[in-house]
């Protein structure tokens, strides 16, 4: 079986970003094109093989498989590889083939699944698992890591928590609980110790903010919504606003528009360096969905005596 280096395959470095692999597939799908090449099956081929790299490439997750599989075995593009010559020889046997239609190689199906069968449980994840054998066998044995995710609030992120996880390994459900600390930032990995729960090796959990209805981070500012009445807006106001370290009373000035921003000093995210950043009250003005009588009356006064026009310099169609 042949090994495709899906990166020369690209034409990009190991180093390259989803952005850089994503522009550079689309570079060479309209290179070979096979409506530019109508007879010519090379490019049809080529075209087979650039789907075929950028869906591992183009992929986070099949992506960190395909460069641990490489950087453990240290292969060079084109060697055939053949699966039991690294640990899986003896009463192992291997059947794949291309039928579930994606047009793939075998290679791509034996590792990402597809029309691939097995009767061994044989998955890229044994290979790793025998590099490890192999290593503590030379006196090194590196140590086992695992990944997930953790979904939590911002609120949870800034004041620090303990999450209840639920995590299957090898078939066997286990129950963490998780402390994060306070100030953590979203993206960040916090690293923990597996052996607390009969779980040899590290997991790691990529820490990511729920989307929230009241608060959007920016670095370590945060942006607030607030809504005002148009008389509010327009006579000045004092509100009472939410913040992560409770609620705060501010002054919204008379004549504020939608849009604008009240820049609120350190009130914003603090991370865990103790590094703060600034609240910005977002004004949105909104107009109530239902008028009483009399209001509507002071609506319809006010539209007779106000000489403000905001479309004054707009072009009237009639």
């Amino acid at each position: 079986m042949e090994y495709k280096d899906y990166y020369k395959i690209l034409e990009v470095d190991k180093s390259a970003s989803q952005d850089e692999i994503k522009k550079q597939y689309r570079k060479l799908a309209k290179r070979y094109h096979p409506d530019l090449h109508p007879d010519d099956k090379n490019a049809q081929e080529k075209v087979k093989e650039i789907n075929e790299a950028f869906e591992v490439l183009g992929n986070e997750e099949k992506k960190k498989q395909y460069d641990t599989f490489g950087s453990s075995y240290n292969f060079s593009g084109g060697q055939n590889f053949d699966p039991s010559q690294y640990g899986f020889g003896d009463g192992y046997t291997y059947t794949y083939s291309s039928s579930d239609g994606s047009g793939f190689s075998d290679f791509f199906n034996m590792f990402f699944g597809g029309g691939g069968t097995q009767s061994s449980g044989f998955n890229i994840n044994d290979i790793f698992s025998s590099s490890s054998r192999r290593s503590s066998r030379s006196g090194y044995s590196p140590r086992q890591s695992y990944e997930s995710e953790l979904n939590i609030t911002m609120e949870e992120g800034y004041n620090g928590t303990t999450k209840e996880v639920s995590l299957n390994f090898g078939g066997e459900t286990k129950n963490l609980s998780i402390k994060i600390p306070k100030g953590i930032f979203p993206g960040k990995k916090l690293k923990v110790k597996g052996e607390k729960w009969g779980i040899s090796g590290d997991i790691l959990f990529k820490i990511n903010f729920i989307d929230n209805q009241k608060y959007r981070l920016d670095g370590l500012d945060i942006i607030s919504k607030v809504g005002v009445l148009p008389w509010e807006a327009a006579l000045g106001t004092k509100a009472i606003v939410d913040t992560l370290d409770g609620r705060i009373k501010v002054n919204i000035p008379k004549g504020i528009e939608s849009g604008k921003k009240i820049r609120i000093p350190k009130r914003g995210y603090k991370d865990m360096k103790n590094n703060v950043g600034d609240l910005y009250i977002e004004i949105n003005i909104v107009n109530p969905p239902h008028l009483s009588k009399e209001e509507e009356e002071l609506y319809k006064k006010l539209r007779e005596i106000s000489k403000y026009n905001p479309r004054r310099n707009e072009w009237i169609w009639i």
